[in-house]
């Protein structure tokens, strides 16, 4: 037990702080305690905090989510709880939406297409969750001296493609009203691409920021983990491709 508790900084000596009520023994994250505690509560049970979760991730991400890690819990929203809330809604509006990414590449574009750039093309927000434990095993080298268990890191990452998740949400929603694939191409390609890659690294500076790194250090090593993803995608296409066109 804490002699404070880790929400509010408030003297405590019994099972929950007196001032905020959260409990007075936070946990490390652990990949059981994620599977038998989180996940079932997160999916019966609605708590509070949602907006303010959300204001935390598009202001400051990173020292939010460090924060939450390291005990400050009773603000936020259960993030298993927002991505399936996000997922749920995607998967209601699907039928309203016009096409998916791959629609709105030119004919002969799609034509080229490997069977495994069709499937990411058509699924990006399964594909942001597939992504999750990939990051997480980027982040966990490229920031070894934080100290981190990889469920912590899996923590971390979770909470980052939340904001990438409701990017593709709002994307999808305009695509209701408005079907100029060139336009639309535009936002899905270029735009959300560029701010997702400059939110990751924004958000794996701030989060590290806390944890005694130089600046450069820092911000190479936050730029390092999303570019690792990248290349690895990209070898993966390419062994893909080599392996369809032996067949």
């Amino acid at each position: 037990m804490s002699p404070d508790c880790l929400n509010c900084a408030a003297p405590i000596t019994q099972n929950f702080c007196p001032n905020c009520g959260q409990k007075s023994t936070t946990h490390r994250y652990s990949i059981k305690h994620f599977l038998i505690h989180d996940f079932i509560h997160s999916v019966w049970h609605v708590d509070k905090g949602i907006l303010f979760t959300l204001k935390a991730l598009f202001t400051r991400p990173g020292h939010s989510v460090r924060e939450f890690i390291q005990g400050k819990r009773v603000p936020y929203f259960s993030f298993v709880t927002l991505i399936l809330l996000i997922l749920t809604v995607s998967g209601l509006i699907a039928p309203y939406t016009h096409g998916n990414m791959s629609d709105l590449m030119p004919q002969e574009s799609r034509t080229m297409m490997n069977d495994l750039e069709k499937f990411i093309s058509g699924h990006p927000k399964l594909i942001l969750i597939i992504a999750i434990p990939i990051y997480s095993v980027f982040s966990f080298l490229w920031f070894r001296k934080a100290r981190l268990n990889f469920s912590e890191h899996l923590v971390l990452n979770s909470n980052r493609i939340i904001v990438e998740l409701i990017a593709g949400l709002l994307v999808s929603v305009l695509t209701i009203f408005y079907t100029n694939n060139i336009v639309l191409a535009f936002l899905y390609f270029g735009m959300l691409s560029f701010l997702a890659l400059m939110y990751n690294i924004w958000f794996f500076y701030q989060f590290f920021s806390g944890f005694n790194y130089t600046k450069k250090a820092l911000l190479f090593r936050s730029i390092l983990v999303p570019m690792s993803y990248y290349l690895l995608s990209f070898l993966i296409g390419v062994v893909f491709a080599i392996v369809k066109i032996k067949h």
